[in-house]
């Protein structure tokens, strides 16, 4: 489906003071105690370590409203879960629709890695946690973000656009960013079909190869090199400069390319997804597909469109959800669902109940929901019904289990040669600072 996806990242930070140290009557009589010669032998630190500087959250996207404020968790007994269906949901036994065969209901233990798209920059970073609370406590383990598609130097990565993703994804091993990445510069201009088979044409012959490089090795360099590539997604419709209607043989060797040069920088381990829209839209996605040499992942976005199209038929319809997992049985691939959600048949929950059901059964390698108006369920408040579905079954999955604090090691004291410390009790020593210490040649000095 074609989104306009819009936004920067800025960055802003605070700093909070040091506390102030008050003078204490008796600190000083018991200095005094101990000569006018003392001196200091170790501070103790006691000054707030100033927080990493926090990202200033950028505009959200043009239709991305804020969160809308988290009710209280739904319990268990108050609706479904994939283990247990409610309404509606196949159960154990039922066929999944289009497949022919009887399939098990998905189970907490099997439901894949997911997410959802929040936003490009550090607020959708934020979000992520604020969805997870939304959803109980379950752990949202795939973070999804867009590179923009304006001009070359916003593909290779731009620097500090990417920063706060991989921070989030270095944070826990079993995380995995999802990064959709364009062909094309201007890739949303409504560029004419002569023009994009001669762009085609020249990406193919290499003329582009560069700017690809360039984002491979800021990947590596930021430490995430095993991200999750989404390059020229929905390439089977009408919307993007980088679509394949035009010239789908340019279109592959364009695709080939771009995958061998990026996994030609040292320290890679990039998964290339190809992801046309379901359906068979503008051309059938299978003509574009540019071959399992240069594909890890199979993938499909999945809107609830057109108006009037049940899950049932958008599941059995010709390039639809059924032909994508045979497809990728056939071609040995695992499949994914990086962009899906409500979309012309409005608050819809029957669709959602179907596509997790789906998702269940089938066990791509992730799936991320796109979560603004008219397409998702936490942002946008005009989907009530699919809201409540969606939240019911994936709010009884493993929840986020944090990560065990490091055990502060104490710094090792120090204090400057000839000097003895003194031990003035723990109370004495907060409100000084730190130990006193005396010189060893005090007595000579005074005499």
């Amino acid at each position: 489906m074609g989104v306009r996806r819009q936004g920067r990242a800025c960055t802003g930070g605070q700093r909070r003071g040091p506390r102030l140290r008050r003078p204490v009557l008796l600190a000083v009589a018991v200095a005094a105690s101990v000569t006018l010669a003392a001196v200091p032998c170790h501070a103790v630190d006691t000054t707030d370590p100033p927080p990493q500087a926090a990202a200033t959250p950028p505009s959200a996207a043009a239709g991305v409203p804020a969160p809308v404020a988290a009710p209280a968790p739904v319990p268990p007994a108050a609706g479904p879960s994939l283990g247990a269906p409610g309404p509606g949901t196949p159960t154990a036994g039922t066929p999944t629709p289009g497949s022919g065969e009887a399939t098990p209901t998905g189970t907490p233990a099997s439901w894949p890695a997911f997410g959802a798209y929040l936003d490009y920059g550090a607020l959708g970073v934020a979000r992520i946690d604020e969805l997870s609370k939304w959803l109980g406590g379950t752990e949202l383990r795939v973070g999804h973000t867009y590179l923009p598609g304006d001009r070359w130097a916003n593909i290779e990565g731009p620097e500090g656009f990417l920063d706060v993703w991989a921070r989030w994804r270095r944070q826990r091993d079993d995380r995995m960013l999802v990064l959709n990445v364009p062909m094309m510069e201007r890739n949303e201009a409504h560029v004419p079909d002569e023009e994009v088979r001669a762009l085609l044409r020249r990406g193919a012959a290499g003329e582009f190869d560069r700017h690809f490089k360039a984002l491979a090795e800021r990947l590596v360099a930021l430490k995430v090199p095993d991200t999750v590539i989404v390059l020229g997604w929905e390439m089977n419709g009408t919307t993007y400069t980088h679509r394949c209607g035009p010239d789908p043989e340019n279109w592959k060797k364009y695709w080939n390319r771009i995958v061998s040069t990026m996994r030609a920088v040292p320290g890679q381990e990039f998964r290339f997804d190809f992801a046309p829209s379901r359906g068979r839209d503008a051309v059938p996605w299978t003509q574009c597909y540019p071959g399992d040499d240069t594909v890890d992942i199979l993938g499909m976005d999945a809107y609830d469109q057109p108006r009037g199209l049940s899950f049932e038929e958008q599941v059995k319809e010709p390039y639809g959800l059924q032909a994508h997992v045979d497809f990728a049985k056939a071609h040995h691939k695992p499949v994914s669902y990086p962009e899906w959600g409500l979309f012309r048949n409005g608050d819809n929950p029957e669709y959602m109940r179907g596509m997790l059901d789906w998702m269940a059964r089938h066990e791509p390698v992730y799936n991320t929901l796109t979560d603004y108006c008219p397409h998702g369920v936490w942002t946008c408040e005009k989907n009530p019904k699919a809201a409540e579905v969606y939240r019911s079954l994936l709010s009884h999955l493993p929840h986020v289990t944090p990560a065990p604090a490091p055990t502060p090691v104490p710094p090792a004291p120090t204090h400057p040669a000839g000097c003895s410390p003194l031990n003035l009790g723990d109370w004495v020593e907060y409100w000084l600072g730190g130990k006193l210490c005396v010189k060893f040649d005090w007595w000579s000095r005074s005499r």
